[in-house]
């Protein structure tokens, strides 16, 4: 099919606006180069002739959409125009990646064969995505621009999921969430990562979306008066000093502001950081750049009184995803505390513009030691080069690696070491070498013993302690954020259980040989009911681990354990046919939702609900299922929750979508919540706290924790409640107790 005339009007519209963004950026200086891209253009256009979008725009569209995010908002050059201008021909067209090399270069194809992989990653099974995945990223090793290149194309989809339905943007969305909002973070994409994060939250929570938009334009008036007011002073004392700068307020993203308010449960008016001042200036060739934003920072501080605690320095040590800027947060009129940020305008552009920018400037700067970004890709390497059995568990161990704030601690000698927000000493000791962190035992942190659990701060100095008998624990995996610490720690316990397994094999096999027994499946089923192990594998491993003794072997052989293994089959198997007379029912909970799931005029039966236990969703909380490929059961998850999201984006099949569960409005069920209070401590006051929970409410307590320390007391409470508005109610009276300043529902993510 032919292009209409509207068609070519709009692909030249678009063709003109990549020229002129591509002549802006100075991205071709020769006509070759010119040559070289209008080449590509004119391939993808001929090649995708008669596809359109879903939204009715020519197909060609959405490749140039892609070469201008990369050469306007991500500052690529030439060769990245061309690979994202043809990103789609060799997986949607007759195109090879032969004919790309040959007409354009063997580098052009590699960068498209890497893009076309990308494109297979998030359309297969999960095992086979996170395998895709893993290959891809060994692009890293020598062309980052291909996930650039990706991410620009996430972003364009993005831009354009209203086209979509529904089951796909949920989707879509949480891939998004899940993957490329961290990996946009870790390369230092700032601008695109807020504009993802936005985007995900307008299509999966669109009042909330909305209605925070709407507050924040209705106030920009009064927040633009106190901004002139604040920013005067400081515009007036750089104009004295001869700075050459711009001043901005960046007002928070909305899904920055959605996430706080979530977070800290809070109203939108009680965000209070709504905005940051940013001053960008010229940098003049003497003295340092550092030197010169602490000048300014001088200024600031010389006007407004600086909060000792809130002093960000990554001037002095970048992020590892290269940020550099420092950061003040001062008292402004009012008694409103406000945050300045202060930047050069090359370290503007890095944190704007993420890797691009950051390589532009790296052979202008003096030191040549390896920076944050290189040394995060050269740890990607090595996870990629590292042996894994389990695709999945790279895929989340990678993610975990992306998205976390930076806290710098030191070796004994002094050397700095970055890590992740929340890291531990383990973390450290794996950082430093995988056999030191295999037999770690405990640390010295500021030349004080602390055991191994111990999570770390800036500034610490650390000196891991080891022993020879220690080894890892599973438990390890609990304290752990790096993800080097966690794949070594699998990677002990895997071969630790393939030893177990084998020598439970055996002990078994020499154990029913006593009894003249062969190990087969009738046994085995019998074995497994009788020590509650739902495969012959973890039977093997607690046998070879001396979790089971086999000491009642003789007993169990000779038992009639028919009910036992029918129980155990109807565990394994849920909804396998067993005869109701000779098996009562086995079930000790009520179902928790509606017995049937679907939309409108279709209700099918549905299997077990369960109750997530990492977001413990009550009636009245937003939730989506997740249907459990091997059990057949829908476990109800927030429709904020992170594992939700991660579930959603690996198998977006089984995701039931919220407007196809209801809970049930007839069972008096109780689900599970906690609850934080703070307050000033007094006496009486926890039995005044009990006393409302149990008497006047009702409610069972699982659990109290309280803590008080001079006057002040923190604490936590889980209660069973019926739905949010019990809840609510309660946290309500809670509030008009004497004594307590705060009390909110713990989220758990």
């Amino acid at each position: 099919m032919e292009y209409t005339p509207a068609d070519e009007i709009l692909i030249e519209e678009k063709w003109q606006e990549l020229e002129e963004a591509c002549r802006k950026a100075k991205v071709c200086r020769r006509e070759d180069d010119w040559q070289f891209i209008r080449r590509a253009f004119f391939l993808a256009k001929e090649a995708h002739k008669g596809v359109r979008r879903r939204s009715g725009e020519p197909y060609v569209v959405h490749p140039i959409e892609v070469a201008l995010i990369a050469v306007r908002e991500i500052g690529l050059g030439k060769k990245s125009v061309v690979a994202a201008l043809l990103h789609d021909v060799v997986e949607d067209t007759e195109y090879t990646l032969e004919d790309i090399e040959r007409i354009f270069t063997p580098k052009i194809a590699s960068m498209v064969d890497g893009l076309t992989k990308m494109s297979g990653v998030f359309n297969a099974d999960s095992s086979e995505q996170a395998e895709y995945f893993r290959k891809v990223l060994l692009t890293l090793s020598d062309d980052v621009r291909v996930i650039i290149i990706k991410i620009a194309d996430r972003l364009h989809n993005m831009r354009t999921l209203g086209a979509m339905p529904h089951h796909k943007q949920i989707k879509i969305t949480s891939e998004t969430i899940y993957l490329f909002v961290p990996l946009a973070y870790r390369l230092g994409l700032h601008a695109i990562k807020s504009e993802l994060e936005d985007l995900c939250m307008k299509y999966r929570f669109p009042e909330e979306y909305e209605e925070i938009k709407r507050k924040i334009d209705e106030t920009e008036p009064e927040r633009q008066v106190f901004i002139d007011r604040f920013t005067a002073p400081i515009r007036q004392m750089l104009d004295d000093n001869k700075f050459q700068y711009e001043m901005t307020a960046r007002v928070k993203s909305v899904y920055s502001i959605w996430n706080k308010m979530r977070r800290k449960n809070i109203p939108f008016e009680e965000v209070y950081d709504l905005f940051a001042i940013r001053i960008v200036f010229k940098a003049l060739p003497f003295p340092s750049e550092k030197t010169q934003c602490w000048q300014i920072y001088s200024c600031v501080t010389d006007i407004y009184t600086p909060h000792p605690g809130r002093l960000r320095d990554w001037v002095s040590i970048p992020k590892s995803n290269g940020y550099e800027a420092l950061h003040s947060t001062v008292m402004g009129p009012d008694g409103i505390w406000v945050e300045v940020q202060v930047r050069t305008e090359r370290m503007d552009d890095i944190a704007e513009r993420g890797f691009a920018a950051h390589w532009k400037y790296k052979h202008s700067t003096i030191s040549q030691e390896e920076d944050g970004l290189e040394k995060w890709l050269r740890k990607v390497r090595e996870a990629l080069n590292s042996p894994t059995e389990n695709a999945l568990e790279f895929l989340d161990n990678f993610k975990l690696s992306l998205y976390k704030s930076d806290i710098v601690v030191f070796t004994p000698k002094g050397k700095n070491i970055s890590l992740p927000y929340g890291a531990t000493v383990l973390d450290f000791a794996y950082e430093i070498h995988t056999k030191i962190g295999d037999h770690a035992i405990g640390a010295k942190i500021n030349h004080r013993i602390m055991p191994i659990t111990t999570r770390l701060n800036s500034g610490d100095q650390v000196e891991v302690i080891t022993a020879d008998s220690a080894r890892p624990k599973a438990s390890s995996l609990e304290t752990v954020v790096t993800s080097k610490a966690r794949q070594a720690i699998q990677d002990y316990l895997k071969s630790e259980r393939r030893d177990n397994i084998e020598f439970g094999m055996q002990r078994l096999e020499e154990a029913l040989a006593n009894y003249n027994v062969s190990l087969n499946g009738r046994v085995l089923r019998k074995l497994m009911a009788a020590y509650d192990c739902r495969g012959k594998d973890e039977l093997y491993s607690k046998i070879g681990a001396g979790i089971i003794e086999l000491d009642n072997l003789e007993k169990l052989l000779k038992e009639n354990s028919s009910r036992k293994i029918l129980k155990f089959w109807k565990l394994l198997i849920p909804g396998s046919k067993v005869d109701e007379c000779d098996e009562p029912n086995l079930d000790d909970e009520a179902s928790t939702l509606d017995d049937t799931i679907g939309t409108e005029g279709e209700a099918t039966y549905a299997p077990d609900f369960v109750m997530a236990e990492c977001c413990e969703p009550i009636p009245g909380d937003r939730v989506a299922g997740y249907r459990d490929p091997q059990s057949g059961k829908i476990i109800v998850h927030k429709s904020t929750c992170d594992t939700l999201i991660r579930l959603a984006a690996q198998f977006g099949n089984n995701i039931i979508k919220e407007e196809e569960i209801r809970w049930s409005q007839h069972k008096a069920i109780s689900y599970l919540a906690s609850v934080e209070i703070h307050g000033i401590d007094r006496t009486g006051i926890i039995l005044d706290l009990t006393k409302l929970i149990t008497a006047d409410f009702s409610i069972n307590m699982r659990a109290i924790s309280v803590q008080s320390h001079d006057g002040i007391f923190e604490g936590t409470i889980s209660i069973y409640v019926q739905d949010i508005e019990s809840l609510n109610a309660l946290l309500d009276n809670i509030r008009k107790i004497k004594g307590i300043e705060s009390v909110k529902r713990l989220l758990s993510t």
